[in-house]
């Protein structure tokens, strides 16, 4: 991943991530800190981020409940 504030590559354990669904594809983002210059970064996730990060043990937030 990449900071978007300083521009560098960062590699972070999963526990340091964030990913927030929202009621639509569109609203789902990923977010962490970035141990290199502190920025909060948050960005949008696509389909296969979303799959990725789940599948790395990433917490996962609804903003909506799950139907089912």
């Amino acid at each position: 991943m990449y900071c978007s504030q300083c521009r560098e590559k960062v590699e972070l354990p999963a526990e340091e991530f964030r990913l927030t669904l929202g009621r639509t594809p569109a609203q789902a983002h990923y977010s962490f800190g970035c141990p290199l210059c502190g920025a909060a970064v948050r960005k949008a996730a696509g389909e296969k981020i979303v799959e990725a990060l789940t599948a790395a043990g990433v917490r996962t937030m609804r903003l909506v409940p799950a139907e089912g």
